[in-house]
C-alpha cells in the first residue's frame, strides 16, 4: 500500500512540475547564484555580526518587490512573497553566518577576512557552506518573485544568523528567531531547509525521516584540586590527572552503558585547560566539550551519568568536580508525513536514483527549533565534485573545505519546487 501511495505522489508531482514550467527562469538565475555565493564566500561574517551579508540579502529581496523585515534576531532578514492565489504559508530557511576558521585553499574567491572571536584575532571562513545556502535561497526568491501567479499561498524566506551559535552572553540563531515571532504574522504551516554536503556528490540529495541530526549540548567540567610543586605531587591534589580520568570515564558511558543499537551517541572533550607552568601542579583544571544524542531518553541518561561520574572520580582522587550542561540544540526531527509527501518533488528535480535515504547524522542543526513548533523537512544537497573519489573531499569546519558550484542549481530547483508543490497539495 505504501509503495502504491508513493507512486501516486510521484506521478502527481510530475503533473505539477509540468504546470509550473520554471525551467527557463531557474536556468537564467544559475550564474547569478554562483556569483552571489562567491562574493559572500569572499566576505564572510561571524555569528550575530552578519551586517554586510544581511544588507546584500535585503537589497536583493527588495529589488524583487518582496516585503522585507530586517534586524530579526539581531541580523536576520525575513522576506514575504504573496502569491496570486490563496493558500497556506510555507517557509524556506537559509543560515548566513561563517566560522572562525582561517581559509587555506587556492580558490580565486578565498576569504582573507580577519576578525575577533573570544578575544583572539581569527580568520573568518564560510567553512560549512552557509554561503551556498544564502545564494540558493536568493535564487529561489528571484524565480518565485517572477512567478507569483503559480504560488497558491505565501512563501516566507528566512535568512537566519548565528546557526553556529551566538557568542557567549548573547542570544541568537533559530531559537531567537522563533522567540521573536518569525513563524507568525502570517503563521507558517510548514518549513523546509537544506544543507550542502562536501562529502555528497553534486546531483545527489540525501534525507532521513524522523530524527535526522543529533541534539547538541555543550558541557563544562571544572575540577578543583590543591596546588603544589611539580616535584612533590603528594603534597597536593592534581586536577589535571583527575581530568584525564574523567575523560577516560566518559567514553565508558558511550561504549558500556548506552544501547547503541537503538541510536548513536557521542561525548567529545574538545578543550582541556589548566596550569601555567611546567613545574607547578595547578589548583584547577577545566574540560569543555559536546554531547550528541538522537534520543531524548538517552540524552537524559548521558547527562545524569556524566555528572555522577565526574563527581565520583574526583572524590576518589580527593578532588572536587562540578558539571554544567547547557540545554543546547534539539534533535532535528523531519516530520514523517511531510517528508514522504515532499520526496516526489526532490525525485523529480534530481532523478529518483539520486535521492537516497541515509542513517542519522551526529552533526547538529538549529533548524530543529523551527521543527519543535511546526512540521519541517531538512535535507542534504550534494556539493562534492562528481569526478572526485569517495574519500576525496574536505570535511566541514576545516580550513580546506570546498564546494563545487555546479551543485547550486539543483538546490534552487529543489527548494523552488518543494515549496510550490507543498502549497499545491495544501489547497
Amino acid at each position: 500500500m505504501k509503495n502504491i501511495l508513493s507512486l501516486a505522489l510521484f506521478s502527481a508531482s510530475l503533473t505539477i512540475y509540468a504546470q509550473h514550467g520554471l525551467e527557463k527562469d531557474i536556468a537564467a538565475v544559475e550564474s547569478k547564484v554562483i556569483e552571489w555565493r562567491r562574493d559572500i564566500h569572499e566576505h564572510p561574517e561571524l555569528s550575530n555580526r552578519e551586517f554586510q551579508t544581511a544588507e546584500k540579502i535585503a537589497a536583493h529581496l527588495k529589488s524583487l518587490g518582496i516585503e522585507v523585515q530586517t534586524g530579526v534576531a539581531h541580523t536576520g532578514v525575513v522576506g514575504l512573497l504573496k502569491g496570486k492565489k490563496p493558500g497556506k504559508v510555507v517557509a524556506l530557511r537559509a543560515d548566513i553566518d561563517a566560522l572562525p576558521v582561517t581559509e587555506r585553499n587556492d580558490l580565486s574567491f578565498k576569504s582573507n577576512v580577519k576578525s575577533e572571536y573570544l578575544g583572539q584575532e581569527v580568520g573568518v571562513m564560510h567553512a560549512c557552506g552557509h554561503d551556498t545556502h544564502i545564494a540558493i535561497l536568493m535564487g529561489v526568491a528571484e524565480v518565485l518573485a517572477k512567478n507569483t501567479d503559480k504560488i497558491r499561498g505565501t512563501v516566507k524566506f528566512i535568512f537566519q544568523p548565528a546557526e553556529e551559535g551566538a557568542p557567549p552572553g548573547e542570544e541568537g540563531g533559530a531559537e531567537l528567531m522563533v522567540k521573536e515571532g518569525v513563524l507568525d504574522n502570517p503563521k507558517v504551516d510548514a518549513i523546509y531547509g537544506l544543507h550542502i554536503g562536501s562529502y555528497l556528490p553534486v546531483g545527489q540529495i540525501a534525507y532521513k525521516p524522523g530524527g535526522a541530526l543529533a541534539a547538541a549540548q555543550r558541557f563544562v567540567v571544572t575540577i578543583k584540586g590543591k596546588q603544589s610543586h611539580g616535584s612533590a605531587p603528594w603534597s597536593g591534589v592534581d586536577p589535571i590527572y583527575v581530568a584525564s580520568k574523567i575523560v577516560d570515564g566518559y567514553q565508558s558511558i558511550i561504549s558500556r552503558e548506552l544501547e547503541l543499537t537503538k541510536e548513536a551517541a557521542v561525548i567529545t572533550v574538545g578543550k582541556i585547560s589548566g596550569g601555567v607552568r611546567n613545574n607547578i601542579i595547578p589548583e584547577s583544571a577545566e574540560l569543555v566539550g559536546t554531547i550528541r544524542t538522537l534520543d531524548y531518553d538517552m540524552q537524559k541518561q548521558v547527562n545524569q551519568r556524566m555528572i555522577e561520574m565526574a563527581q565520583d572520580i574526583a572524590k576518589a582522587y580527593r578532588a572536587e568536580a562540578t558539571v554544567e550542561i547547557a540545554k543546547g540544540v534539539p534533535i532535528t526531527y523531519n516530520d514523517v508525513d511531510l517528508t514522504e509527501k515532499s520526496l516526489p518533488s526532490l525525485q523529480q528535480m534530481a532523478g529518483a536514483e539520486n535521492v537516497h535515504m541515509i542513517k542519522a547524522i551526529t552533526g547538529a542543526e538549529d533548524f530543529s527549533f523551527y521543527q519543535e513548533k511546526i512540521p519541517g523537512f531538512f535535507f542534504i544537497l550534494g556539493g562534492k565534485d562528481p569526478k572526485a573519489g569517495a574519500d576525496e573531499y574536505f570535511p566541514h569546519h576545516t580550513p580546506d573545505f570546498k564546494i563545487d558550484d555546479s551543485g547550486l542549481s539543483l538546490g534552487v530547483k529543489a527548494m523552488t519546487e518543494i515549496a510550490l508543490d507543498y502549497l499545491d497539495r495544501s489547497k
